[in-house]
């Protein structure tokens, strides 16, 4: 009997052409911000509510205070109106920093104040500035992933939503989102329709101390988290 193929790998993560450190710093929470966040907010909610149907799952799990490190997997655009509208507060986040270039939009999210990285190396000075965040008790979202799915499933994911939690202490909320692929979205936009999302939020959990090697540390680390997201996605979305 002939052995199956084995299924493709998804390319390499991407890796970030431009570099432009001055850029990356946490953002000052000043009064001009925390009105834009508060209009953004708003306006994020209409949005989505205008164009996509989107059902929630455990949003009682979401911890009204403190420190916060959220989780969530990439499918598409509609990944981040979709939390965003769903939280009672406007977190910070990280960001690839090539959205920094985006005509109009970029500047927007500049204004609306985000940890600016560099993709597929180190970026220390992002994650200096996502630990410098939570010590402030600050709400912080990572896609672990690094990129939107390119198998329409849960990606293997990069170790800096780990190395935050190890370093923090932070307590953790995964979040999954399920029918936010572009296709499904902008799909049923040209026809008028919006497409039907779902959040489901998880419980929180904290990574222990592990004694182990760094390297094994994060690989573990990075594990349990996808892990965390994946038992919240339908089979579909889990990947291998």
């Amino acid at each position: 009997m002939a052995s199956m193929p084995d299924k493709p790998s998804p390319p390499p993560k991407p890796i970030t052409e431009v570099w432009k450190p001055e850029l990356v710093r946490l953002p000052r929470l000043t009064r001009l911000r925390l009105a834009f966040r508060k209009f953004s907010h708003g306006l994020i909610k209409f949005v989505t509510w205008a164009c996509l149907r989107v059902t929630k799952e455990g949003l009682e799990n979401i911890p009204q205070r403190g420190p916060l490190l959220i989780v969530i997997n990439h499918l598409g655009d509609a990944d981040v109106p979709t939390l965003i509208s769903s939280l009672p507060f406007t977190p910070d986040a990280l960001a690839k920093i090539e959205l920094y270039d985006l005509p109009i939009l970029g500047e927007l999210i500049d204004h609306y104040g985000v940890i600016w990285l560099h993709r597929g190396k180190p970026d220390k000075r992002a994650l200096r500035a996502a630990l410098e965040g939570l010590a402030e008790g600050r709400r912080i979202v990572i896609a672990p992933e690094g990129r939107y799915s390119l198998t329409g499933a849960l990606e293997e994911g990069t170790h800096g939503a780990a190395f935050l939690a190890y370093k923090s202490g932070a307590p953790i909320l995964p979040v999954a989102v399920s029918g936010t692929e572009n296709e499904n979205v902008y799909g049923q936009m040209k026809r008028f329709k919006r497409a039907q999302v779902h959040m489901r939020v998880g419980k929180t959990f904290r990574l222990e101390e592990n004694a182990s090697a760094r390297r094994e540390a994060m690989n573990e680390g990075t594990s349990r988290i996808m892990a965390e997201i994946a038992n919240l996605l339908p089979e579909k979305y889990r990947g291998g």
